[in-house]
């Protein structure tokens, strides 16, 4: 080994060993070891991923202006790194600039790529078992004139596409443009899209996403100056506290912020659909203090849920994203899934979420919180069983409902309390995971989200749409519109945005078989037409807020969902 390459290795062993340690000496011989790795040439994909990891790393928790100053401008050059164009293949899907990132991307993520980056997209050949389906939708792409050489010549499903395809477009963005034209129905070519099963690829370019410089500009910087706080947060305290602040980002700046999310999903090979469908007038900015923000994302109006409130969270640190929160609301109480990017586990993981959750109880006034069982290591999430996720949330003060799971969790408690070095076996997690878990903040109750059967209320709809619809659903539920209308006195007006129009149209079917309404008072009904007017309106909080605040339908609600029965 020479010296270079040795002097390299022990470099990036002690800036790994001291990542998280923080004080004015490890600053110092932070800096150091840094700049002797700006310009060397690293042996292997290997220590180039551990060198780009440590300046993620850096960059989200900086110790001094100095030092940030080098992190930034190691990351901006990154891909300018020769030992990188020689590794780019081995850092293939590393999310790292300059090199490729590979996944089967969900349709409107893969259409977002297809209008930004034509040139970049393409599909994944050799990983695609199976393309018979685009071949079945090939005459769907072609024009009608296009239709006699189709018939006659056999070019194969990559020839074709070659020659139909702009010399400059990737396949991939090709098909995905045509079949957005042909079908003008976006829930059906989502279907379309994602029945191809494709894996695609988005070759490195000019902008394309990338974990190296993914960052929102913040005007002020909290410098790590002293050790990470790794104990156990006090949940109780911290769920008191409410956010410095909650701003609203006007649209450009919203759209920016977007984008940060979606990228952040593509670069760690994710999706999430509330990020691919965003509404860019439902994006605020929470600022937590310390240096943590989220980006509080909705979904426009034709991508929202029935009942429950859905919103994403990207966790930003400094403005470097870190993470992810999904948050579904209703009868103030949440279940949230939280997510720490590889690079940042093990940092403040326990802290992070103990203020989401805080901030989560003060956009939507909830008192309760719910973890479903995948978050728990349940339902094949392999990686939350081996980590013990059930037990990060059982310190915190979250326990299950269900009989045989809470004397499962007694059982393993005394078995700790004998012994402090017990863990529970693989086995017992996963029985655990099954369940899941709850936080009650102003004592139980049974009227929140992952005990109520809010999946019922669908199937009353289906029962009165096969009763009153002929067999034709869209007919059954315009004939409920006019009845909503007629029952609560009043329906969508002058002013009624089209969100705020589907929304009403959406709820109707559920409104006309709500128990009891026809007896309600006139403030009572129009409250209601308020909610569902709020479901299709500019920044769905706002429905959460007025259907909580709505007593009678709460009950009424929880009425119809118990009385149906799969």
């Amino acid at each position: 080994m020479k010296s270079g390459t040795r002097s390299s290795s022990r470099a990036l062993a002690r800036l790994q060993a001291i990542r998280q340690e923080f004080s004015t000496a490890t600053a110092r011989e932070r800096r150091g070891l840094l700049r002797r790795l700006e310009h060397a040439r690293l042996d292997s994909a290997s220590q180039l991923l551990r060198l780009h990891e440590l300046l993620c790393f850096a960059n989200a928790y900086p110790d001094d202006p100095g030092l940030r100053r080098l992190v930034r401008r190691m990351l901006a050059r990154f891909d300018q790194r020769a030992d990188l164009r020689r590794h780019h293949r081995a850092l293939r899907d590393s999310g790292i600039a300059g090199t490729t990132m590979r996944f089967r991307f969900f349709a409107a993520t893969a259409l977002r790529l297809a209008r930004r980056w034509p040139g970049q997209l393409v599909f994944d050949w050799p990983a695609w078992d199976d393309p018979a389906r685009l071949a079945e939708l090939l005459p769907l792409l072609a024009a009608h004139a296009e239709t006699p050489g189709l018939d006659e010549w056999d070019l194969g499903l990559r020839g074709w596409l070659a020659r139909m395809k702009p010399a400059r477009m990737g396949d991939a963005a090709f098909v995905l443009r045509r079949l957005d034209g042909r079908v003008p129905d976006p829930f059906v070519f989502e279907k379309i899209a994602d029945g191809m099963d494709a894996p695609m690829a988005l070759e490195p370019g000019r902008d394309t996403p990338t974990r190296t410089r993914a960052a929102w500009p913040v005007t002020r910087v909290a410098w790590q100056t002293e050790p990470l706080r790794r104990g156990r947060p006090d949940l109780a305290a911290i769920l008191a506290q409410r956010p410095r602040a909650v701003r609203p980002l006007p649209l450009r700046a919203a759209q920016r912020m977007i984008d940060l999310a979606v990228g952040a999903m593509i670069t760690h090979e994710r999706d999430l659909d509330v990020f691919s469908y965003a509404d860019p007038c439902d994006v605020r900015l929470v600022d937590c203090g310390d240096g943590l923000q989220f980006a509080a994302i909705g979904a426009v109006p034709e991508r929202r849920l029935l009942l429950e409130s859905v919103y994403g969270f990207l966790t930003l640190k400094n403005g470097v994203p870190t993470g992810y929160l999904l948050s579904s609301a209703l009868y103030g109480s949440a279940e949230v899934a939280y997510n720490v990017f590889e690079t940042f586990r093990g940092a403040e993981a326990s802290e992070i979420y103990c203020r989401a959750l805080a901030m989560i109880r003060h956009l939507f006034h909830v008192d309760a919180f719910t973890v479903y069982p995948y978050q728990l290591g349940g339902a094949g999430n392999d990686e939350g069983l081996q980590s013990g996720a059930w037990w990060f949330y059982r310190k915190l003060g979250f326990a299950p409902r269900h009989r045989e799971a809470r004397q499962l969790m007694r059982r393993e408690e005394r078995r700790m309390l004998r012994d402090p070095e017990h863990r529970s076996s693989i086995a017992t997690l996963k029985r655990l995971g099954e369940h899941n878990m709850f936080r009650h903040e102003a004592g139980r109750r049974d009227d929140v989200m992952g005990v109520l059967p809010l999946a019922n209320v669908g199937l009353a709809v289906t029962d009165l749409l096969a009763r009153h619809g002929g067999g034709d659903a869209d007919r059954g539920a315009a004939r409920c519109g006019q009845e909503a209308a007629r029952l609560l006195g009043a329906g969508p007006g002058r002013g009624w945005t089209p969100g705020e129009r589907l929304a009403f149209a959406r709820w109707a079917p559920l409104v006309v078989q709500l128990p009891g309404v026809a007896r309600w008072s006139a403030p009572e009904k129009r409250a209601l037409v308020a909610v569902m007017k709020a479901k299709g309106g500019r920044r769905e909080s706002a429905f959460v807020a007025a259907f909580d605040a709505h007593g009678r339908l709460r009950a009424a609600l929880v009425r119809l969902a118990r009385s149906v029965r799969p």
